[in-house]
């Protein structure tokens, strides 16, 4: 039998035709990121799924505070590789959401379940955000679980009060009967030792420093602006007024009285006159550090709450000062600085 050749081409045209061909291969194309807040495009047929990152946020999340880290988590995980989507909430069927191409999940408060749900899916990462009284496992790590650290607040803030007091005149307000309450007033006298030392009195009035006030939990926000009063009789300049007790009107009343405060938020701008500063959660700083080994999956991590300064006035602490602030507050979070107490459980 006498096989027939089969027809030839000239080279350049059989180039020309191999072009052609590659340029409809399927599956061939660039895959483009997804903005923040949108479902991401399934990728054509015959490509492997990039892996996923969702990002589960309350719907009634302050919209600036959402949209900044929507694309904080979006830029981390395109720089990873990864596709990116946000969800208001989270169950075991979203687990499903993209298969096995779901790699990492962050959380915000309420917890929706994070531990059964990574019991349920070892193969994903799963952060949890200011959740607390959740157990680490080797795909669950949490960041800032146990809220503020107590003592490095009330240490950070006897330090700025003393300096911005004549004769140390200090003082903390607390919740009664709380442990952390305790630990912030232990801290804040020691903070304020830390700038004066002896912090020896020059002048009449002689009284001792820092002034404490203990406020009980079941008391009404009317009944707080009484708490007060003794922070003026003993001529107190600045106090530090913790969160569990730091209600609006509270430090309105306190600013009536011609005190100026330290706190975690400042409630209006109007107060801003007497506000030396806040301390506030630093969240996505060390959300941005973790977040490469969650994409390599490694996880278990336990990270407490980093600590910043906000709402700084000029007008009370120069720029000077607040660089002294913030050298003590580095210090503590970097472990060179004690605060002399042992943290709240």
């Amino acid at each position: 039998m006498r096989i027939k050749p089969l027809p030839r081409f000239p080279f350049p045209i059989l180039l020309v035709c191999l072009a052609l061909a590659g340029c409809v291969l399927p599956g061939r194309g660039t895959a483009m990121p997804t903005p923040p807040g949108a479902t991401p495009t399934p990728a054509p047929t015959g490509t492997p799924e990039k892996p996923l990152a969702v990002l589960v946020v309350p719907a009634d999340m302050a919209k600036d505070e959402s949209a900044q880290l929507q694309t904080a988590v979006y830029t981390l995980a395109e720089a990873a590789g990864m596709r990116f989507q946000v969800l208001n909430q989270l169950g075991p069927e979203d687990l499903q959401l993209d298969g096995p191409s779901l790699k990492v999940v962050i959380a915000y408060p309420p917890d929706p379940g994070l531990e059964a749900l990574a019991a349920a899916a070892p193969q994903i990462q799963f952060l949890a955000v200011s959740i607390p009284n959740l157990v680490t496992a080797p795909n669950l790590s949490t960041l800032g679980a146990a809220g503020q650290p107590a003592d490095q607040a009330a240490f950070v803030a006897g330090y700025a009060a003393a300096m911005l007091s004549q004769d140390y005149r200090v003082g903390i307000a607390v919740q009664k009967d709380d442990p952390a309450g305790q630990v912030a007033e232990a801290a804040f006298a020691n903070g304020m030792n830390y700038y004066c030392g002896l912090c020896q009195v020059s002048f009449p009035p002689f009284y001792t420093y820092p002034v404490h006030i203990e406020i009980p939990k079941d008391a009404t926000p009317d009944a707080f602006a009484a708490y007060g009063v003794p922070f003026q009789n003993y001529d107190v300049n600045a106090v530090y007024v913790a969160p569990d007790v730091a209600n609006s009107s509270f430090l309105y009343s306190l600013a009536g009285r011609g005190l100026y405060l330290i706190s975690s938020a400042l409630p209006g701008t109007d107060l801003q006159p007497n506000w030396i500063f806040s301390i506030k959660a630093d969240l996505l700083p060390a959300l941005q550090k973790m977040f490469p080994d969650l994409a390599a999956g490694k996880g278990g991590q336990t990270v407490p709450e980093p600590l910043t300064l906000g709402d700084v006035n000029s007008n009370l602490l120069s720029e000077g000062k607040q660089r002294l602030v913030q050298q003590v507050l580095d210090g503590l979070q970097a472990g060179t600085i004690g605060t002399g107490v042992t943290p709240a459980p």
